[in-house]
């Protein structure tokens, strides 16, 4: 049976237009730039430079002697059409189909020598049998980036009888191991932290340290590691002054040997400031990066195409299809260089009221001067959504008078102090990272300790709090920051 009913529904979409802004919106300054390449490329009537020219498509549809040519256009091409052409720039598909997690992930890569080619090389400098040589190449396969083969040997024997169908035992694989182990960088092959520097040290130049270092790491490893120096002291017989010689020894050591190779190449992020802040005559100046703000036109071309097929007399079926493909790459080149221009206005609203909230920390560039401040607070201000916000704050650097920052590291939690007033969390990491600079290292001081000190400096706050905020610093607990 069929039957008519009447439903009300409420929906939120976005347009094209606004889902090309808030993409523009997140991206730094090289991808941003990228982004504007990407485009040029794809958009033949979009065109850089300095210079202004003459937008004839906004003549067209802005005088009055031209309207009816223009409107007969319109009447005359198929809008549905139009708008489900295959020449439809690739940000409008993505409008119904776009996922956060179906990132354009362009990843840049240099020819050259990896670690594990160069540890094979190495390899042609021993004498092996047909079967060690590929046990050999097997393990050296087995070397992670940081240099260890992270694998039990029974394990390796496996691997070697199921997928290289070489049968072997522990002891012909342990036996080639140790000559792996004699590659360069020293340390290579080691199973263990405790083997990486036994081998690093063995190497050495025997000296009285070197030989004191090498019973240390084979007797009191664990002791070592948790520095429970009286214990050495006592075990090993030595004096203060004889550890003190071991330990610098052991610390000179590379930790992650494979990480030591100059070939093993690694991207590194360059971060270009999308915003200066300087300081003149007592006042802070924002700049934003003339990078961020590209002379964009619409190529006088294809606006004189536009303009030939409005004086036409005959208008041919091969001329609509052309207009069409015309006016398609016209109102993308607009839409482009209006979404860069809001982009500029949105970045810097956003950070001008981040500069005038933390004003006085970009004065004196003291972080205990950094105000509680969340997305919120920037968001009403502005009037923008939290979106907006986060997307400027989790992307974009600052160039200030103390260091190219972060700008979402401006933004902290607050509270409260002994005194009633707010503060932000990031002034109390500070002080506790200062607190524990100045400690005596020979007796560290503990986290409840430490809660202690923050107490009697006018910050109540709890041994757990301070235990989260020493883990966020990356600072170890009293015991491993003990010195002798």
């Amino acid at each position: 049976m069929l039957k008519q009913q009447l439903n009300f529904k409420l929906s939120q979409k976005l347009s094209p237009q606004q889902i090309q802004l808030m993409k523009l919106i997140q991206l730094p300054t090289m991808a941003f730039e990228q982004r504007i390449k990407q485009e040029m490329e794809e958009n033949p009537a979009l065109e850089d430079g300095k210079e202004e020219r003459v937008d004839e498509y906004d003549e067209m549809s802005n005088e009055n002697s031209d309207e009816e040519d223009y409107e007969s256009i319109e009447t005359e091409i198929d809008i549905d059409e139009y708008l489900s052409d295959d020449e439809i720039p690739s940000y409008r598909l993505q409008s119904n189909n776009y996922s956060a997690d179906d990132e354009d992930k362009h990843v840049p890569y240099a020819a050259g020598t990896s670690f594990t080619q160069h540890l094979i090389t190495q390899l042609n400098t021993f004498r092996f049998s047909e079967i060690e040589k590929e046990i050999a190449e097997f393990l050296v396969g087995s070397v992670d980036e940081s240099g260890y083969i992270r694998r039990d040997i029974m394990d390796i024997v496996d691997d070697l009888a199921f997928t290289m169908n070489i049968y072997t035992d522990e002891e012909t694989v342990e036996n080639v191991l140790n000559k792996v182990q004699k590659l360069d960088p020293a340390g290579v092959g080691a199973r263990s932290l405790q083997e990486c520097l036994l081998i690093q040290l063995r190497r050495k130049e025997s000296t009285k340290s070197v030989a004191l270092a090498l019973d240390i790491m084979e007797r009191s490893f664990d002791q070592f590691s948790k520095k429970h120096y009286k214990k050495l002291l006592s075990r090993h017989d030595i004096t203060e002054d004889e550890l003190r010689d071991a330990i610098e020894v052991i610390e000179h050591l590379n930790p992650k040997p494979g990480g030591s190779f100059a070939g093993n190449l690694r991207m590194v992020e360059h971060v270009i400031p999308d915003f200066a802040i300087k300081i003149e005559d007592g006042e802070l100046q924002l700049t934003l990066n003339g990078r961020n703000a590209p002379e964009m036109h619409i190529s006088r071309d294809y606006s004189n195409m536009m303009k030939g097929y409005k004086e036409a007399k005959e208008k041919t079926k091969a001329q609509k299809d052309a207009v069409m493909f015309i006016k398609q790459k016209l109102d993308a080149a607009k839409w482009f260089i209006e979404a860069i221009k809001q982009r500029q206005q949105t970045l810097m609203v956003t950070m001008s009221s981040i500069m005038n909230y933390q004003k006085e920390y970009f004065l004196t560039g003291d972080e205990r001067n950094l105000r509680p401040m969340i997305l919120k607070d920037i968001a009403d201000e502005i009037e923008m959504d939290v979106s907006t916000v986060s997307r400027v704050a989790n992307s974009k650097y600052v160039d200030t008078p103390y260091g190219t920052k972060l700008i979402k590291e401006f933004f902290s939690e607050s509270m409260t102090n002994d005194q009633g007033e707010e503060v932000s969390t990031r002034e109390i990491k500070k002080i506790l990272e200062m607190s524990i600079e100045e400690e005596n290292k020979r007796k560290p001081l503990t986290d409840e300790k430490l809660a202690k000190v923050l107490l009697e400096k006018g910050y109540p706050i709890a041994r757990r709090t301070v235990a989260k905020y020493r883990e966020q610093l990356d600072i170890p607990v009293a015991r491993l920051r003990k010195e002798i």
